[in-house]
């Protein structure tokens, strides 16, 4: 009977969103965005910029299906964390991504072009922002989000349940 009432990817699109996503496997992702992008730092590989970039706008678009490294957090590590999934709405989520997409395709592309400077700024950023996410659970797209909703820029039809300035959840007290 379960199965009759699952929504199939080709029911809600290909590019379409998870809502609601869960809280652990973003973090576990956004750690793993953190140990990349520090490689990436130190190394200077342009291909791991790349495929940095890559990663944000294949979560951005469609996403965890298209991402390694989404694929790898939800599939291998998070069922051995033992931990319970945490639903939180998509939709600042995927905000999120578009976020890194926004920072980090200008990076591989300025790494392309050799310009090392720029992209050290830009891999430094995501990683601050990653560490929030992955240790303290502050996700800074969700934060502007919300602040874009409470300025009527998004409308709250789009996510009704995350248009607390404050950061509340669903399911947590404000």
């Amino acid at each position: 009977m379960a199965a009759a009432t699952k929504t199939t990817t080709a029911q809600r699109g290909f590019f379409s969103f998870p809502n609601p996503v869960n809280e652990v496997s973003a973090r576990l992702v956004a750690g793993g965005v953190v140990l990349l992008s520090a490689i990436a730092l130190a190394t200077g590989w342009t291909w791991l910029v790349v495929a940095i970039a890559y990663g944000f706008v294949a979560r951005a678009l469609a996403g965890p299906r298209l991402s390694p490294l989404s694929q790898f957090a939800t599939r291998v590590i998070m069922p051995r964390t033992g931990l319970a999934p945490r639903p939180v709405p998509g939709p600042p989520k995927r905000f999120a991504q578009a976020i890194g997409a926004a920072i980090t395709v200008p990076a591989a592309v300025l790494a392309v072009l050799g310009d090392r400077t720029e992209v050290d700024v830009l891999l430094v950023l995501i990683i601050a922002a990653a560490v929030l996410e992955s240790v303290f659970a502050i996700c800074v797209g969700c934060r502007i989000f919300a602040l874009l909703m409470r300025a009527g820029v998004i409308p709250e039809s789009v996510c009704e349940s995350c248009n607390d300035i404050r950061g509340a959840r669903p399911g947590r007290p404000s």
